[in-house]
């Protein structure tokens, strides 16, 4: 018996890792998302060793270098301030991927035992939930961001703790109706025959299952939250001054759009460049995460000349 649980746990260990290159492969046979994939860690790399790869202080003024334009001491500029764009860019974007990353962790500690738990129970506790979880979508996210901000007082911790609250519901209704799917699979029913309890049924069966779709949401997640910090940002709810902020940085070039256009496109298009490499990866994922849509290539097959080709060739 002992050498029989041996044998399956291995062959199930063969399989998910045969599933996992094939799906890695799948992936970057995606030119956008490996494209995505490069720009991200890119960008991550710059913005974990800023201090390595920024020649200036951030916060530091120098009133005899205000707003000169790009040059090779200063590859983006600098603003009214004298304050060098490269360096407030990689450090803003680290308030940006921290932000985001927060709130995706955030919202994946509540939003997925809310939605597992939801769907897996039904009943009366399933309508409760999703009513809550209603009103709390009625609401513009955006919106609602705003007002716990402007409740709360604006801090990076209050702005984590407002788009995860803002986010997790949405995560939580997807986790809901992949989990009523899966319930009724016969992986689940055998689980439940077997005396597995509900808590590993719904941790160890169901959600191991339904991590493809909570994944590609969590991505979705991440870009709607550096676009919302920028938001927040941009309106004074975010990181406090001087700290830089791509937001801030945006909400502080509009004076200057038409004397120094670099202090307006630098932290646009730095945001853009995350979104945009965030989004490609969510898309590869989607797809790699999704047997169905494999593209599988195979080398064509030279189909035999038919037998009267071949007798009139002779002849």
């Amino acid at each position: 018996m002992a050498t029989d649980a041996g044998s399956s746990l291995g062959v199930r260990d063969d399989a998910a890792i045969s599933w996992l290159s094939l799906a890695t492969g799948q992936f970057f046979r995606n030119r956008a998302a490996a494209a995505g994939l490069t720009c991200l860690l890119l960008l991550s790399i710059g913005v974990t060793f800023a201090p390595l790869i920024a020649h200036y202080d951030p916060i530091r003024i120098n009133l005899s270098a205000t707003l000169r334009p790009p040059s090779t001491a200063h590859w983006l500029g600098t603003d009214y301030f004298g304050r060098d764009v490269f360096s407030r860019v990689l450090y803003g974007g680290r308030i940006s991927l921290s932000v985001g990353l927060s709130v995706v962790v955030f919202a994946f500690t509540l939003g997925v035992p809310i939605g597992l738990l939801s769907g897996f129970v039904g009943g009366r506790l399933d309508n409760l939930i999703m009513r809550l979880t209603d009103a709390f979508l009625t609401f513009p996210p955006l919106l609602l961001a705003v007002a716990i901000v402007g409740l709360l007082g604006p801090a990076l911790q209050n702005v984590v703790l407002a788009l995860g609250l803002v986010q997790a519901p949405v995560l939580a209704r997807m986790v809901r109706g992949s989990t009523l799917s899966a319930r009724e699979e016969v992986y689940v029913r055998a689980s439940r025959a077997l005396g597995a309890g509900p808590l590993r049924i719904m941790f160890s069966e169901i959600l191991r299952n339904i991590m493809s779709p909570i994944v590609v949401q969590l991505t979705i997640v991440f870009s709607a939250a550096v676009v919302a910090e920028a938001s927040l940002s941009f309106l004074g709810l975010g990181a406090p001054p001087p700290r830089p902020s791509w937001g801030r940085d945006l909400s502080d070039a509009r004076r200057y759009l038409s004397d120094a256009p670099w202090m307006f496109l630098s932290p646009s298009g730095a945001i853009m460049l995350c979104v945009l490499s965030i989004n490609f990866v969510g898309d590869g994922l989607r797809d790699a995460l999704d047997p169905r849509s494999w593209r599988v290539r195979t080398k064509p097959v030279r189909q035999p000349a038919p037998a009267a080709a071949l007798t009139e060739d002779v002849t």
